[in-house]
C-alpha cells in the first residue's frame, strides 16, 4: 500500500503549545500502553526527505526532540514508505533495521512497533514503541491497537495543523500590533 507524503509541520506553528501537547501525550500514553522503554512519533518532512523526532517518552526524551534522519532509512522510513505497520521482535536479525541510526540516538532497541500516522490517505508519520513488553507484541490484536492508536493520533494532529491559525503575508506579527495600539494609545493621550 503506497501512501502519499506530505509536510506535516511547518517552522510557522512550531511551538505551538497544543501540538506539543498532543504529541507528548500520544507518546506517554503509547509508552504506558505496551509496557514500553520509549516511544516516539516523528513526523514527515516531505520538502526535506527526512523524519524528525517531534515527541519522545523514555529513553532519548532530553535530546530527541528536533532531530532528523532520512525518510528513506530504517524501520520508520520503511513505515512511512509503506503505510504499514510492522512489528520486529528482534531487530538483531531484522535487514531494516538501520543500527547506524539507532545508536546515533544513544538507545538501540531489541524490539519494536512502529505503524504510521496517515490522514485522507498522506502519511504524516510515524509512532514508534521501543522495546515493548513481550505480551504488548505477541500477535495481530497488539499491531491493530497501535495502528487504531495511530490512526487516531493521525487525525488530532490534521485537526490541530489544519485549524491552527496561521498568520498572511501582510499580517503583521501580534508584538507588533500589541506595539502600534500602545504607541497609539500613547499619542491620543490615553
Amino acid at each position: 500500500m503506497t501512501q502519499t507524503t506530505a509536510p506535516v509541520v511547518s517552522a510557522a506553528l512550531r511551538p505551538d503549545p497544543a501540538l506539543t501537547e498532543l504529541l507528548q501525550s500520544v507518546v506517554d500514553t503509547a509508552r504506558a500502553i505496551f509496557g514500553a522503554q520509549a516511544s516516539s512519533i516523528m513526523l514527515l518532512d516531505s520538502a526535506a526527505d527526512e523524519l524528525v523526532f517531534e515527541a519522545v517518552s523514555g529513553q532519548g526524551q532530553e535530546f530527541l526532540v528536533g532531530r532528523r534522519f532520512p525518510a528513506g532509512r530504517g524501520i520508520a522510513g520503511w513505515v512511512a514508505a509503506s503505510g504499514e505497520p510492522m512489528v520486529v521482535d528482534d531487530l538483531h536479525d531484522s535487514a531494516s533495521f538501520d543500527r547506524d541510526i539507532a545508536e546515533s540516538t544513544g538507545y538501540v532497541p531489541n524490539a519494536l512497533m512502529a505503524a504510521p500516522l496517515i490522514r485522507r490517505g498522506r502519511v504524516l508519520g510515524v509512532l514508534e514503541v521501543l522495546d515493548p513488553s513481550p505480551q504488548a507484541r505477541s500477535g495481530l490484536p497488539e499491531l491493530d491497537l497501535l495502528g487504531l492508536f495511530a490512526r487516531q493520533a493521525a487525525v488530532a494532529l490534521h485537526v490541530l495543523i489544519t485549524h491552527a491559525p496561521r498568520p498572511t503575508p501582510d499580517t503583521p506579527p501580534r508584538t507588533e500590533l500589541l506595539h502600534l495600539l500602545s504607541e497609539a494609545r500613547r499619542l491620543l493621550g490615553e
